[in-house]
């Protein structure tokens, strides 16, 4: 490591590990419970096992606790993702998945009922959003930066609008 890498921490960073995501409830949250530590595609995984997670949270709470579940873990995951970030090194690691959970969520709350087709679409769409950051996307991904508490709401941001782009997307080809 150079001098400067080691004096800037936006370019330091740690390969997050099992251990690392067990020694605090933060990185185990913003990791998505292990999903974000996927060598490849962690953000994708991590879109996957939140789509999954929403298939069982909507089987057994009513519309109201849903939507508080989201709010809660929003919020939950804002401190999370802010901890985890600074601990790791890098102010918007792939490894933090919890911002790709939270929106997925919030998409399939929204959409709901909906069958494999619609949800595979939605999943799809927010994807490309996610990874492609156009328009609006992108500038929500330069917005908020750093650490703290504006970096760790950053992370998440850029994600709530890709799925604000989705959820757009989908009401316009349904009014189509």
């Amino acid at each position: 490591m150079t001098a400067s890498s080691e004096a800037d921490p936006v370019i330091r960073s740690i390969r997050p590990t099992a251990k690392f995501m067990l020694s605090h409830p933060a990185h185990a949250i913003a990791l998505g419970l292990g999903s974000g530590l996927a060598r490849k595609a962690p953000g994708t995984i991590g879109s996957l096992w939140g789509w999954a997670s929403w298939l069982v949270i909507q089987n057994y709470l009513s519309l109201p606790a849903q939507a508080a579940l989201i709010a809660l873990g929003l919020l939950l995951g804002w401190w999370a993702c802010t901890v985890t970030a600074q601990d790791m090194g890098v102010s918007d690691p792939g490894a933090i998945v919890w911002d790709e959970v939270i929106a997925i969520w919030l998409i399939f709350f929204l959409i709901m009922p909906t069958g494999f087709w619609g949800q595979l679409t939605a999943f799809a769409m927010f994807r490309f959003f996610d990874i492609v950051k156009p328009g609006p996307v992108g500038r929500a991904d330069q917005l908020f930066k750093g650490f703290g508490w504006r970096g760790g709401w950053g992370i998440i941001w850029d994600d709530l609008v890709a799925a604000f782009c989705t959820l757009m997307t989908i009401a316009l080809w349904r009014w189509l």
